[in-house]
């Protein structure tokens, strides 16, 4: 894997997410209740923080999980919030680990089929189908993960030139429109709660 992403806005940020399948799986996880910039430079500062170019499944599942928590609330934070954080990205190495030997692209390496690779995504602590979704659409959209029926599997984000996830992020213009689409659905959610209210 080594591609160019665009998703932390941060050219070695992006670099690191472009040939680290744990990387871009990790960013994917810390996608929540923040920036999308933020989550996806998370993988940079976790590495630079370890003192390594790149991250290992093995050693960050090691780690004593105070001292690694600790090391993402550094300021500044690696999330919003540092500490659970911290926990799930270690559960989701340690799973890596067990299942995979901590080969994070094993996940998707050779997947018969677009609902076999959903299955195994939404396998992975911290992926419910929402999150697995989205990155079965980034694996197939970007980095060139497409075993049959992915775009199916993948759901709307699947969808060509949709702009609903960071599948669709290319650089600044598509984040733009993929944060325009983000609102949308927020102000939606919003008026819908509020005639049931």
């Amino acid at each position: 894997m080594d591609v160019t992403l665009h998703l932390a806005q941060d050219p070695a940020a992006d670099a690191l997410l472009g040939r680290s399948p744990l990387a871009a799986l990790t960013g994917m996880l810390l996608d929540q209740q923040v920036p999308m910039e933020w989550a996806f430079k998370g993988p940079r500062t976790i590495a630079d923080r370890l003192g390594a170019e790149d991250l290992d499944a093995h050693e960050i599942a090691a780690r004593d999980p105070e001292v690694f928590a600790a090391l993402l609330s550094e300021k500044p934070a690696v999330h919003r919030y540092p500490g659970a954080m911290a926990k799930r990205v270690q559960q989701l190495c340690q799973y890596l680990v067990e299942h995979y030997d901590g080969d994070a692209e094993a996940v998707w390496r050779g997947v018969g089929s677009g609902a076999e690779l959903l299955k195994r995504l939404e396998d992975l602590p911290g992926f419910g189908r929402q999150k697995a979704q989205i990155f079965l659409s980034l694996l197939g959209k970007q980095l060139g993960v497409t075993p049959t029926g992915w775009r199916e599997a993948a759901g709307a984000y699947g969808e060509p030139e949709s702009y609903r996830s960071v599948a669709d992020i290319t650089g600044p213009d598509s984040l733009i429109k993929v944060r325009a689409h983000k609102q949308e659905m927020k102000a939606a959610a919003k008026a819908a709660k509020a005639a049931r209210g």
